[in-house]
């Protein structure tokens, strides 16, 4: 199924029915006095998130939605019945923004939670609601007033506990599908992944965790360079990034932090809330050198770097138990933190 993440759609919420000029007439009864109901409430346009869909390719096929109007009010002073609400389904992790304004109207990330785009008109009022001791048959009503109309934008920005950066062909396809049940695609060319892919990583039966693998990201990513910032969003709500560096290239320890240092600054670029998140430092494919751990140590001596670091083989599966389990320690730490 295609990937679609960001959407366009027109929402417009039901009209308030109009309310109704009437009188009793009823036999013996010659001046029974008014009895026009009011109309009924249009109804409103919710958005509701809902983890059975994971992207937004449904409105790529539909785009308008709108919500039924009230009827106009009715005589022996019965109101309109109301028009119905419209729910509308997204994924969970969606942003929604008001195309005119850019006012960020929602985000909504749990599964139920809902957000009002478009309130439904209000019912007009009856004759009856205008009676009064100097006025005992008024005619006058009001109109319904119109349901509010709106373009708005979705953008699905995907939830996982854990995100894989590198640049392309760094092993992130190989390592989710390792690890998950997740089945990206693997090639040994760049860009294989050109949709992001989630992955549960699952301990036992009580402990699991969502790991997202995103395509490669190269120099100028931020400014739109290669597959951009289209991509580079999805990290945004990860709690920890595990950067993958691929040992098996024929670099000097320099030319690979030059490299790590160059999208250490595509993540500052891009938002510096991405770029300050946690990160541990994994080296892939120790199974293709022999010497995997003393050039991994000289990189890290170029960087001068402190934190976590991993020697691992998606491959070949080597390594991966013991990151699997820190990674799920982790996880629990920052929980219980919170």
């Amino acid at each position: 199924m295609k990937f679609i993440d960001e959407a366009v759609i027109n929402v417009r919420a039901g009209n308030g029915g109009n309310g109704m000029a009437s009188f009793r007439r009823e036999k013996y009864i010659p001046k029974g006095g008014p009895d026009g109901g009011d109309g009924g409430s249009g109804g409103s346009v919710y958005l509701v998130a809902t983890t059975g869909i994971n992207t937004l390719i449904d409105f790529s096929v539909r785009s308008q939605f709108q919500a039924t109007s009230g009827q106009a009010g009715q005589s022996r002073n019965r109101t309109g019945l109301s028009g119905e609400d419209f729910y509308i389904k997204i994924p969970c992790g969606t942003k929604i923004t008001n195309h005119e304004t850019g006012e960020l109207m929602g985000d909504l990330v749990k599964d139920g939670e809902t957000c009002l785009v478009a309130k439904g008109g209000i019912g007009g009022k009856g004759n009856t609601k205008f009676k009064s001791s100097i006025n005992q048959a008024p005619r006058k009503t009001t109109s319904g007033t119109t349901g509010e109309h709106r373009k708005i934008i979705l953008e699905l920005n995907l939830l996982a506990d854990v995100g894989l950066l590198g640049y392309p062909n760094a092993g992130k396809s190989t390592l989710i599908r390792a690890v998950s049940s997740a089945k990206p695609k693997v090639a040994d060319y760049p860009f294989t992944t050109l949709n992001p892919n989630l992955g549960v990583v699952r301990l036992n039966f009580d402990e699991s965790f969502v790991i997202a693998d995103v395509p490669g990201i190269i120099e100028g990513a931020s400014e739109g360079t290669g597959l951009g910032i289209t991509f580079l969003k999805h990290l945004s709500r990860t709690r920890l990034l595990l950067h993958l560096v691929d040992l098996g290239q024929d670099n000097t320890a320099k030319q690979s932090a030059n490299e790590i240092i160059k999208l250490e600054l595509e993540l500052e670029k891009f938002s510096s809330e991405l770029s300050e998140k946690e990160r541990w430092m994994i080296f892939n494919k120790t199974d293709l050198i022999g010497d995997a751990e003393e050039k991994s140590r000289s990189i890290l001596d170029e960087l001068s770097w402190t934190g976590p670091t991993y020697q691992v083989s998606a491959a070949t599966g080597n390594g991966l138990d013991s990151l699997i389990k820190d990674v799920m320690n982790r996880l629990r730490e920052m929980e219980e933190q919170t």
